[in-house]
């Protein structure tokens, strides 16, 4: 009798207590490997934050090396420092005043600096900017009077482009150089007729009876017509007196120097617009008399372009974190 009810309570046990202990023992199994998971995503995570972080770190420091290892392992002796202003002249643009300004002063400030060259290949662009690059030219000239500023013509140097060189020391140009386009000019177009065409209706309200002036969409007024070229007349006029501040008496006295017209290197030497054919290495190693030259122009390089890149990656990866794209 006792051995049966051992046998009965032994079986009994089995029956009930085996499926409590596996219950349990897959409960352990299910929080064990949720918590391996989840410091598995952890791990991953910062993994991932750590490898960035290096990898930020590892390109700052050689963008940092090779953007600057020009100026932090200066040449041996003497130098010409060069200045590109290459393009459009704007505020927005490669060539803008902040950056050239800066540029010179870098260049000017180096005890190495012979003479500086302005290698210029521009169309032009816009007036202020070339008149405020013009005016720190010849302040600096009268700062720097022993370290030369010249220009140096490439395929193109006309209008803004022409009215900074007009600021420097010298212009030199090859033969072939487009040279001059003292002038100013402002583009637009007129709709109406198309308009009538096309039965559209031009709706405008303004509060100012000048602030729709050259609408293309409106009939021309010729207030606004005047307005505008009395405006246009005497940004010429300040380009005129910059150009003939700056070179002076070696202008020709050609009434179609200001008229807008450009010519080349070979025929503005005849005028005055030049002072000699010759390249940037020729001033250097020739009229300089230090052929090394050192580049000082100021715009965004690898530096700037990978930190801003790695900026974006990392501001990225917060972001994917925050939002649970990364677990």
């Amino acid at each position: 009798m006792n051995n049966k009810t051992e046998r009965e309570r032994w079986n009994a046990g089995i029956d009930s207590e085996v499926p409590v202990r596996a219950d349990a023992a897959q409960s352990i199994l299910h929080e064990l490997a949720s918590e391996a998971l989840t410091e598995k995503r952890r791990a991953r995570r910062w993994g991932i934050f750590f490898k960035l972080a290096m990898l930020a770190l590892v390109a700052g420091v050689l963008a940092a090396w090779l953007y600057g290892s020009q100026l932090l392992a200066p040449p041996i002796g003497e130098h010409t420092a060069v200045i590109d202003l290459n393009g459009i002249i704007a505020a927005d643009a490669a060539v803008n005043a902040d950056d050239t300004i800066d540029a010179l002063q870098d260049a000017l400030s180096d005890g190495r600096t012979k003479a500086v060259l302005l290698n210029i290949n521009s169309p032009g662009g816009s007036p202020v900017q070339s008149g405020i690059i013009f005016d720190e030219i010849l302040r600096l000239r009268s700062r720097y009077p022993d370290i030369p500023i010249y220009s140096v013509l490439a395929d193109v140097c006309a209008s803004g482009g022409y009215y900074i060189a007009s600021a420097t020391d010298k212009i030199f140009a090859d033969k072939a150089s487009i040279v001059g386009s003292i002038g100013v000019r402002m583009d637009s177009f007129g709709f109406t007729e198309a308009l009538d065409k096309l039965g559209v209706e031009r709706r405008l309200l303004t509060a100012g009876e000048n602030k729709a002036m050259l609408d293309p969409f409106l009939p021309e007024d010729e207030s606004h017509k005047e307005h505008m070229q009395n405006m246009l007349d005497t940004i010429h006029r300040q380009f005129i007196d910059a150009v003939k501040k700056g070179r002076g008496e070696r202008l020709a006295d050609d009434e179609r120097l200001f008229s807008g017209m450009f010519w080349s290197g070979e025929q503005a030497l005849e005028l005055g617009l030049v002072d000699q054919l010759a390249n940037a290495r020729e001033v250097a190693r020739d009229v300089v008399g230090a052929e090394n030259r050192v580049n000082f122009t100021r715009h965004e390089g690898l530096a700037e372009k990978l930190m801003g890149q790695i900026s974006l990656s990392l501001k990225r990866v917060v972001l994917a974190f925050e939002s649970g794209l990364i677990h």
